[in-house]
Formats: C-alpha cells, sequence, structure tokens
C-alpha cells in the first residue's frame, strides 16, 4: 500500500518558509494521488490495530465487517463509551467523537451520515508504519521530510483514510465494505484532528448503498474525497 505521497528525495523542492505549496504542487498531488485501493480493506486492517480496534473474528470475502452498538457522541462532548469496548471492532476514546443522522438500521435512506473526528498523533502515526509496513521516511523522518515539499512530516495517506471506516463502523446494524475509491487532495500533518463523513447517496437495493466519502480538517479543508459501497445489515440478538 502507497503512503500518502511517494517517497521523496533530499533534492526534492523545499516548501517555501510559510510552508505554503503551490498550485502546481496541489495539482501534481490530486493527479498522483487520485487511484482505486484495491486492498483497502487490508489497509483498514492495519489501521485498526494501530488505532486499537481489534479486526472482526469472521471475515467476508468481499468485505469487511463493522458492527456497532455504539451511542450517539455529540461533538464537544466526551464519549459515553470512552476507554469500554462496545463492539466487535469499536471501542470510545476522550479525543473521538461520533455523530450520525439515525439510529436505525432499518430506516436508512439518502441522506443519511455518520461523521467520526479524531486527532491523527504521533503515536498513530508510528503503530501505522509497524502494524503496515509502510515506513516511509516522509511520515517517520523529521530531517527527511523537512527538506521534502512538505516541509516536515506527514501522516500516511490510507491511515488518514482509515477514519472513513471508522465513519462506516458507526453506522447502525452491520457494514460490509465492498469498494473504496479515493482521491487524496491534500496532506495531513501529524496533530491535525481530521472528521470523516459517510452519506448515502443511492439506494442500490439488497441492503447495498453508495455513500460519499470525505475527510476534512478542522479548517474545513477536504484532503480526502471518495465513494464507498457498502452493505448495512441489520444485526440480530442471538
Amino acid at each position: 500500500m502507497s503512503s500518502n505521497c511517494p517517497e521523496s528525495d533530499a533534492s526534492d523542492t523545499a516548501v517555501a518558509p510559510n510552508n505554503q505549496w503551490s498550485s502546481a504542487s496541489s495539482n501534481q498531488w490530486s493527479s498522483v494521488s487520485k487511484h482505486v485501493v484495491n486492498s483497502y480493506v487490508e489497509a483498514n486492517n492495519a489501521l485498526l490495530a494501530a488505532m486499537g480496534f481489534s479486526p472482526s473474528r469472521s471475515s467476508e470475502p468481499n468485505g469487511e465487517p463493522s458492527e456497532s452498538t455504539e451511542e450517539p457522541v455529540t461533538p464537544g462532548r466526551q464519549p459515553e463509551t470512552a476507554d469500554a469496548p462496545v463492539a466487535e471492532v469499536a471501542f470510545g476514546d476522550e479525543t473521538w467523537f461520533m455523530e450520525r443522522s439515525t439510529d436505525s438500521c432499518e430506516d436508512l435512506a439518502v441522506g443519511d451520515y455518520v461523521r467520526f473526528t479524531k486527532p491523527i498523533e504521533d503515536t498513530d502515526v508510528s503503530a501505522f508504519a509497524q502494524v503496515s509496513g509502510d515506513t516511509n521516511r516522509l511520515h517517520l523522518v523529521e530531517e527527511f521530510a523537512d527538506e521534502t515539499q512538505f516541509g516536515g512530516r506527514i501522516a500516511h495517506g490510507t491511515l488518514v483514510a482509515g477514519t472513513i471506516s471508522a465513519a462506516l463502523a458507526r453506522f447502525p446494524g452491520l457494514t460490509v465494505y465492498l469498494s473504496q475509491d479515493l482521491e487524496f487532495q491534500a496532506p495531513v500533518e501529524i496533530g491535525e484532528t481530521v472528521t470523516a463523513t459517510c452519506e448515502i447517496v443511492e439506494l442500490l437495493g439488497d441492503t447495498r448503498y453508495r455513500l460519499h466519502t470525505t475527510v476534512e480538517t478542522a479548517d474545513g479543508e477536504t484532503v480526502i474525497d471518495g465513494e464507498a459501497i457498502v452493505i448495512i445489515e441489520t444485526q440480530s440478538d442471538a
């Protein structure tokens, strides 16, 4: 799995003193980064481990089950489930926040959404590098990253994109990933807080849904844009 940007050498163009990269660099970023993530589920497993999740014990051949029994959390308020396991692949943390438009799997409709917010900490980056094997110096070595166009270390793209998976896990019912398209539009600095939003845009039938997926910084800048297709099923009480 590739990282947020192809690894850069010390000869890469250094950022301007204000750390603002040029429009050309931005366009190049978008062009290089736009791709369909064929192994996104595998990357999610690495992300879940890095973020403290336990991967699901059972796996669908074409997707990743994610069960959620978590209560809605309003941004700015500590989750009621902080530090307590609530399902196979989900638990709360005092720095994480969740908002969703419905608590009923049966009532899902176009426009329903889940938002998940968390800071991308240095510990997340280190853990993700360890479990994924992506030890690109751009993410880990300050002296190297300082000489690139980014002017410092940035988070792995798939680490940041994994917050989309975290949001999907918080839809009511059992969510199974079928596909995910991603476009990385801007880097995320280590320490930034991001919000992933997954909104249903089309009902495909047979409990399948098409969703618009985005990740934004606290300033409202979209850093990842994409589309997912998932199955969302009612979870039995058995």
